[in-house]
């Protein structure tokens, strides 16, 4: 258990995972749970902050959460519905509003002489996200901030560390919401701002090196910068101990695997390439249905995993680069975190492998871990890859996969991306790709008639994966890489760029 952190029960808001960054960007370590399955402990949380919810605390399926060794025991910050929660059932009122309270607002009105509000000045803009209000506020409650359509914006309970705001001091249009999370987190409930990647490296190595003593430790390599960060944050506990495996399914990106391993090898890393591409690729074939092909691409590289693992004498470990949102996102329960998705690498191995999972990065949020990296000295080049998904180019290809369709991918992928890093473009996307279609256009080249396969471009910026928008990528840069794919590239004749953002679109297409 990290010292100084902050517990964060979740009631389902979208929010939930912005409060711990925000948290977490204030070097303060935190953690999300479930209201309905909290810590046993809650001693060694310093506070607790409630988020908002999606749902109205007059409804009968409305969050309940057990908050008697929380309450006027420990600092605590109710957000949105944690706010009305407070009120609902402290003798206070909530009602539906007028109107729907959701977008921009700005501080009307902030009471004098209360550092909760230190640094922050009326005129402030928050972010609303609520369809009912305080219309009367708890007992002993003191009047604290308004906006011009909420007068209770913000109130405290006398006597106590309890404070309570309607809006959303976690997202960003909430423009001194990181001040208002410091002054409570620093000023009131004086937690110390000790988290930084040097600790988090400093404490995780000696905790491996405790767990694992003189235990052989399997590091399935993917090149990506979660399974690195993991690999070299073992390596620096476990050395040679650790072994790592790094497999070609065949989907990777043109050249990958080599320079890949190319690359760990300059690491001082214990790592073997493994090339299963044509035992993926023969298990694919004639399969088109997304859902099937991840569980395939899964099922194989479980197998071909486990015949590595098995050649290690003794190996007693699993180490995985699972992170935060992996972790947050696949608890299910009823209301707080609807599983979004299921994660390849959350959630156990077959009984057959008998090993025991280490994950030394499964609290962390992406922006931590290549901090981390950094710290370890990790080449950013390696840390600013964009994100690549598991399954790879498979889910890439809509339709069914062939070693030709992927050459032809590869070859489009290659070129984009070049392309990008060589025109200064490449760090300014968080994610950047290129779908092959299962559709083939007519098209003119020299003198003849074509019929051949079109391919999408997507580039998105992003935090976290979460939510994402397309790139205004320059009209120049794309002319000449549509030219580039249709020139250099046979069997495509046509390019097209995706301009959706996630949501309602997801940043893959399958």
């Amino acid at each position: 258990m990290q010292q100084h952190n902050v517990l964060i029960l979740d009631f389902g808001s979208q929010y939930t995972q912005l409060i711990a960054r925000r948290v977490r960007e204030l070097n303060i370590y935190c953690e999300i749970h479930p209201y309905n399955n909290p810590p046993k402990n809650t001693n060694d949380f310093k506070a607790v902050i409630l988020s908002g919810s999606p749902f109205s605390v007059r409804s009968e399926e409305a969050p309940h959460p057990d908050l008697s060794e929380i309450r006027g025991k420990k600092p605590l910050l109710a957000v949105c519905y944690g706010a009305q929660y407070l009120a609902h059932f402290s003798g206070g009122e909530v009602a539906p509003s007028n109107t729907r309270e959701y977008g921009r607002a700005n501080l009307s009105f902030i009471k004098e002489g209360e550092s909760f509000f230190n640094k922050i000045s009326v005129g402030s803009q928050v972010w609303m996200s609520h369809s009912d209000t305080i219309k009367q506020l708890p007992e002993n409650a003191v009047h604290l901030a308004s906006t011009s359509d909420v007068e209770n914006a913000a109130y405290r309970i006398e006597g106590e560390d309890t404070y309570a705001i309607q809006f959303h001091p976690e997202v960003y249009h909430s423009t001194d919401g990181k001040q208002l999370l410091e002054n409570f987190l620093v000023h009131i409930a004086g937690v110390a701002q000790d988290w930084t990647s040097d600790s988090f490296v400093d404490s995780t190595v000696s905790e491996l090196k405790d767990k694992l003593g003189d235990d052989k430790v399997v590091l399935g390599l993917s090149g990506g910068v979660d399974s690195t960060v993991a690999g070299v944050l073992l390596h620096k506990a476990i050395g040679k101990n650790l072994h790592c495996i790094f497999v070609n399914n065949g989907l990777l990106r043109k050249n990958e695997f080599e320079s890949v391993l190319n690359q760990y090898e300059g690491m001082g890393l214990n790592v073997k390439g493994v090339d299963a591409s044509t035992r993926f690729l023969d298990a694919l074939e004639g399969i088109s249905d997304p859902e099937q092909k991840r569980k395939t691409i899964g099922r194989v590289f479980i197998e071909v995993f486990d015949d590595e693992a098995h050649k290690i004498e003794n190996a007693k470990w699993l180490a995985q680069g699972t992170i935060y949102p992996d972790v947050i996102e696949s608890v299910s329960v009823k209301g707080p975190s609807a599983t979004i998705k299921s994660h390849h690498n959350v959630g156990g191995l077959p009984d057959f492998m008998k090993l025991k999972v280490v994950e030394p990065l499964r609290m962390l949020f992406k922006d931590e871990v290549r901090r981390v990296g950094a710290s370890m000295g990790i080449d950013p080049e390696l840390l600013g890859r964009h994100p690549f998904p598991g399954p790879g180019l498979a889910i890439r290809i809509l339709g069914d996969i062939t070693s030709e369709k992927v050459r032809i991918l590869q070859e489009v992928d290659a070129i984009f991306i070049n392309g990008l890093k060589e025109n200064g473009l490449y760090d300014k996307v968080w994610q950047a790709g290129a779908m092959l279609l299962p559709v083939n256009s007519v098209g003119v080249m020299g003198d003849e008639r074509t019929y051949e396969k079109v391919v999408a471009l997507r580039a998105v910026e992003s935090t976290d994966g979460m939510t994402a928008d397309w790139v205004n990528l320059p009209y120049e840069f794309l002319q000449k890489t549509s030219n580039q794919i249709i020139n250099k590239v046979k069997g495509v004749n046509r390019v097209v760029y995706d301009i959706s953002s996630k949501p309602p679109a997801t940043i893959e297409w399958e």
